[in-house]
């Protein structure tokens, strides 16, 4: 794919190939802007005895969430769609290895390769084609002009999945932290369920006679998700000395 050509992945470009064919999809990044600075915050006003440098990485990483994705919903190219994933991706990987070595106390060697396979099944999934279940049909949500399975959200399952697994592993041990992820859990299904809407309901959702889908909707419910995520850092991290 050549770096210049546009993407016209989401309800609200259309085919539009201008800067500003996607503002509510560029203005609403300003969530993870806000959610990493809250969290900076707080985490500054901590003790200072406290270890803090990987949780202002934690923090700096939704901050470039942001910034990629205001950069792809602008620019639409393949180099800005890299901007855009790259560092989700890296948040998912880190965050689910500090949660597993900190919230729930694994050894680094069991971390390391849980991080691996995890990193594996969000490819598997991420690549997975509806129509390769061979079910004989496909429901709107999952299938739109050929895309990747549910408009390319099912890669996000895996996280879901293992905020469930883990924010529920917390809450029967009583972990102060489990509250905050089971909370990002459900707000993170609702996100990745509107993600998953954004064409289908791309005509159903007007402003000003242009069409906007509910793809924006994705960025205001995945900071808010990511906030719940950064606070359980910020506010419960105490299990090890390590950060």
């Amino acid at each position: 794919m050549e770096h210049s050509v546009k993407i016209f992945d989401y309800c609200e470009r259309g085919l539009d190939p201008s800067f500003w064919a996607e503002p509510l999809n560029a203005i609403t990044n300003l969530g993870f802007i806000v959610a990493s600075v809250l969290a900076f915050w707080e985490l500054a006003a901590r003790s200072a005895g406290e270890s803090k440098w990987f949780r202002y990485l934690l923090i700096a990483n939704v901050f470039a969430i942001g910034v990629g994705s205001f950069l792809f919903h602008t620019y639409a190219t393949a180099d800005t769609a890299l901007a855009d994933v790259a560092p989700i991706g890296l948040f998912m990987l880190v965050y689910l290895g500090y949660a597993l070595y900190r919230f729930v106390g694994l050894p680094v060697v069991v971390v390391v390769p849980a991080q691996m396979a995890f990193a594996y099944v969000i490819k598997q999934a991420m690549e997975l084609e509806c129509w390769s279940w061979k079910l004989g049909f496909s429901l709107p949500a999952t299938s739109f002009e050929g895309r990747t399975c549910m408009n390319g959200s099912l890669g996000y399952m895996p996280a879901l999945a293992v905020m469930l697994l883990i924010g529920g592993w917390l809450m029967i041990r009583r972990h102060p932290a489990a509250k905050l992820i089971l909370g990002a859990a459900i707000v993170f299904t609702l996100s990745v369920s509107l993600r998953t809407m954004d064409r289908v309901w791309c005509q159903d959702v007007v402003l000003f006679g242009k069409a906007v889908g509910v793809h924006f909707l994705w960025h205001i419910f995945n900071s808010v998700t990511l906030y719940l995520l950064l606070l359980a850092a910020v506010r419960h991290s105490v299990a090890r000395k390590a950060g």
